[in-house]
């Protein structure tokens, strides 16, 4: 996130009344709920994060043990069956 100079991209009448409340204060604008992404959408975090889960899903079905799958993949046993189960719901 960049911040912008409110003098360049505000009309002067909304500036003025917004100084009324915010004199000289950074403000955080959050986006429109519609235009809001989840974690990682615009990045390959996201699509990396799911391919990891269904490989985890794979192998524990093949047979590997929780404390193998979270050895192997630096993970808390705790977090291999919560990716179990949410896959197990989709």
């Amino acid at each position: 996130m960049d911040y912008k100079n409110g003098m360049q991209v505000l009309p002067p009448d909304l500036l003025a009344r917004l100084q009324e409340y915010v004199d000289g204060m950074y403000i955080y604008i959050p986006r429109k709920a519609e235009n809001r992404l989840q974690w990682g959408r615009r990045s390959a975090g996201y699509a990396g994060m799911l391919a990891r889960n269904q490989e985890i899903c794979r192998k524990y079905q093949a047979g590997q043990s929780v404390a193998e799958l979270a050895e192997e993949y630096y993970l808390e046993p705790k977090t291999i069956y919560r990716i179990l189960s949410r896959q197990n719901k989709t």
